[in-house]
């Protein structure tokens, strides 16, 4: 067989191999991120640090959070955002109350600090 031929069919398989997986993962997200989703019972807005508002910092902080079966938040680890926020924002999540669940879940929470909105 000729080295092109090989190379053409390697790069075939490895492309159609690929592109038959992703579709697989997809899918396994979306119904994991969809079966997650539990209500929020009560939370608790971030205060804005004043650090932050004096270096014209915002944006958002993304957090993972560890919900309990009784809907308390059990563990946080950040997933994104500015180091000036996170604090502000862990401080608040570990406030919010989620509905009970059979068990204990994880919750993916987006906190927005808006500079525009704080004047």
């Amino acid at each position: 067989m000729k080295p092109k031929a090989i190379t053409v069919g390697l790069a075939l398989t490895l492309t159609l191999g690929a592109s038959a997986a992703i579709p697989l993962k997809l899918y396994g997200q979306e119904t994991t991120a969809d079966a997650s989703k539990r209500k929020i019972r009560t939370s608790e807005v971030p205060e804005y640090p004043s650090l932050a508002k004096q270096m014209n910092v915002s944006g958002k902080v993304k957090i993972e959070a560890t919900v309990a079966a009784d809907g308390h938040v059990v563990n946080t680890q950040v997933v994104g955002g500015s180091p000036l926020l996170v604090n502000s924002a862990l401080q608040a999540l570990k406030k919010w109350r989620f509905e009970p669940a059979p068990k204990e879940t994880t919750e993916i929470v987006i906190f927005d600090f808006d500079r525009a909105k704080q004047k």
